[in-house]
C-alpha cells in the first residue's frame, strides 16, 4: 500500500476509543480540570508561514526535526473538548514552527523544504508527543508554535502556544553555538499576536538532564466534547462497516479487530509505525455482511514492541470506508 494510501484515510478516524496506549505524555498528565471551565483556546493566524499537510503524506511523523539543529524539545500535546472537558482522542495535530535561526522551510530560499512540520494522532488519553529543537526567533514574535487541530471533517481549531520567556532564553542562552541570533529578545506579554492574553497558550518547558533534551507539555481545549465521540468519522463509512475496539488492550502477542460489515465489502488490514511507514498488511478477501473478527498474531509478523497505528479497508460496491486505530504492542 502507498503511504498516501493510508495518511489520507485520517480524515475518517473512527469515533471510538483507542487502546490504552502507555504515550510518554501520560506520564506527566495535565489534569483537564485545572483549567477552569475547560476554556476554549484563542484562534490565532495560522500565517504567515501555514503549508497544507493533509495531502502530503511525508508529514505524518514524530521526529520533525530532520538536519535542522538546535537542541532537543520533545513536544507533548493534549487536546480536551470544552462539553465535557474529556480527552479528544483520533484527533488530529498538526504543528510547524521556525528553526534555530528563524527560518520557515517552504518560503523564500527554504521553498520545497519542510523541516519543523509534521502530525500526530492523539491517543485515548487525548494525547500525542513530537520530537523537534526548540524554536528561535524573528523579528516582531516570540518564540512560538503554530498548531492545527483537526476535529472532524468541518472543524479544525487553529492557533498558537509559547513558554515562558525566562525557560525560553535559558534554553538558548546554553547553547550559544546552536543560536547565533541569540535569546529571544520579546516576551510573551509584548507580542501582538498574544495580546489578547496568553495565558490558555502557555507551555511548560523543563530541562530533562537525564535525556538530554527539553519537555515540553501544552494542553489545549477545542470544540467538541472528549470521550463521547467527537472525531473524524464520515458518514458514507459508517454506512459501509463499523469498526470496533481492538481486544486485549494493549496486548502482548495477539488482538482482535471486532468488524461490522453493513454490506459485503473487500477487507483488508494495515500496520503503520508513528512515522508513517507501512510494517505489514494483509488482505482479508471478501467477507460477508454482518461479524466479523480480525485476528492479528503481532508476535509471528516480528513486531517490535511499541505503538503502531491500524488502519482496516472495507471495499464495498459505491464505497471504500477506511477506519483507524493505534494500537499498543508490549511484546513479551
Amino acid at each position: 500500500m502507498k503511504r498516501s494510501g493510508f495518511l489520507k484515510t485520517l480524515g475518517v478516524l473512527s469515533t471510538a476509543p483507542l487502546v490504552n496506549v502507555a504515550s510518554a505524555a501520560s506520564q506527566k498528565p495535565t489534569s483537564a480540570s485545572a483549567r477552569a471551565n475547560c476554556v476554549l483556546v484563542p484562534a490565532e493566524t495560522p500565517g504567515p508561514f501555514p503549508l497544507d499537510l493533509t495531502d502530503n503524506a511525508f508529514f505524518f511523523r514524530q521526529d520533525i526535526r530532520e538536519d535542522r539543529v538546535g537542541v532537543q524539545l520533545r513536544q507533548r500535546v493534549r487536546i480536551v473538548g470544552t462539553e465535557n472537558c474529556e480527552p479528544m482522542p483520533n484527533v488530529r495535530v498538526h504543528i510547524w514552527h521556525c528553526d534555530n535561526v528563524g527560518g520557515y522551510s517552504g518560503y523564500n530560499s527554504e521553498e520545497g523544504l519542510t523541516y519543523c512540520r509534521g502530525y500526530q494522532i492523539t491517543d485515548e488519553n487525548g494525547e500525542c508527543e513530537f520530537i523537534t529543537i526548540v524554536p528561535g526567533w524573528y523579528p516582531g514574535r516570540v518564540t512560538h508554535v503554530h498548531f492545527q487541530v483537526y476535529v472532524s471533517s468541518a472543524y479544525s481549531a487553529v492557533s498558537q502556544w509559547t513558554w515562558p520567556h525566562d525557560e525560553t532564553v535559558a534554553a538558548v542562552a546554553a547553547h550559544p553555538e546552536l543560536y547565533p541570533e541569540g535569546p529571544d529578545p520579546l516576551s510573551p506579554s509584548q507580542d501582538g499576536v498574544f495580546a489578547d492574553g496568553f495565558d490558555l497558550q502557555m507551555a511548560t518547558l523543563e530541562w530533562d538532564e537525564a535525556a538530554g533534551e527539553y519537555v515540553s507539555v501544552y494542553e489545549a481545549t477545542v470544540e467538541g466534547s472528549g470521550t463521547s465521540g467527537v472525531g473524524y468519522h464520515e458518514m458514507r463509512s459508517a454506512q459501509v462497516m463499523a469498526l470496533g475496539q481492538n481486544y486485549p488492550n494493549p496486548c502482548r502477542t495477539e488482538t482482535t479487530f471486532p468488524l461490522e460489515l453493513h454490506q459485503p465489502a473487500k477487507v483488508s488490514l494495515s500496520l503503520w509505525d508513528l512515522n508513517g511507514r507501512c510494517v505489514y498488511q494483509r488482505e482479508c478477501g471478501n467477507l460477508p455482511a454482518g461479524a466479523h473478527a480480525l485476528r492479528m498474531n503481532l508476535e509471528s509478523i516480528q513486531l517490535p514492541a511499541g505503538t503502531y497505528a491500524c488502519q482496516v479497508e472495507a471495499q464495498a460496491d459505491a464505497y471504500k470506508a477506511l477506519d483507524v486505530r493505534q494500537i499498543s504492542f508490549s511484546g513479551h
